[in-house]
């Protein structure tokens, strides 16, 4: 069984920043392209950023290019999110997953419960 439990969201103002972990148990972690997710409220769910299996190649939204960092520590089954310069338009439950390619593809597995991530002064 598959979990994938995030962690690391919390309150910050407009430019500061926040670290998110997500840790992973029931797969492969060390073969699996991995990526965050956010949600915003009334919106879709969209990607935020992507790593691929042994962190050669990272690929970032538009919207948070140059502020955010993905990372991945394989021997813990745990990826990351390093967000700066948060803006509020970053507000949102953030969630990770495996992903079924690095350029295309979707989530793989069922969501977890997310970690929020609120920005306001």
């Amino acid at each position: 069984q598959v979990h994938l439990v995030e962690s690391g969201g919390g309150l910050v103002q407009p430019g500061g920043s926040l670290k998110l972990s997500c840790a992973t148990s029931g797969f492969t972690f060390g073969t699996a392209v991995m990526a965050w997710y956010r949600q915003a409220p009334g919106k879709e769910r969209e990607w935020v950023a992507s790593i691929s299996t042994l962190s050669s190649n990272r690929k970032y939204a538009d919207s948070v290019m140059e502020r955010f960092t993905i990372s991945r520590d394989n021997g813990k089954s745990t990826v990351y999110l390093q967000m700066n310069k948060l803006e509020p338009e970053d507000a949102a439950v953030y969630y990770c997953n495996a992903k079924s390619g690095f350029t295309s593809g979707g989530p793989q597995y069922p969501w977890g419960q997310g970690t929020q991530v609120t920005v306001t002064s």
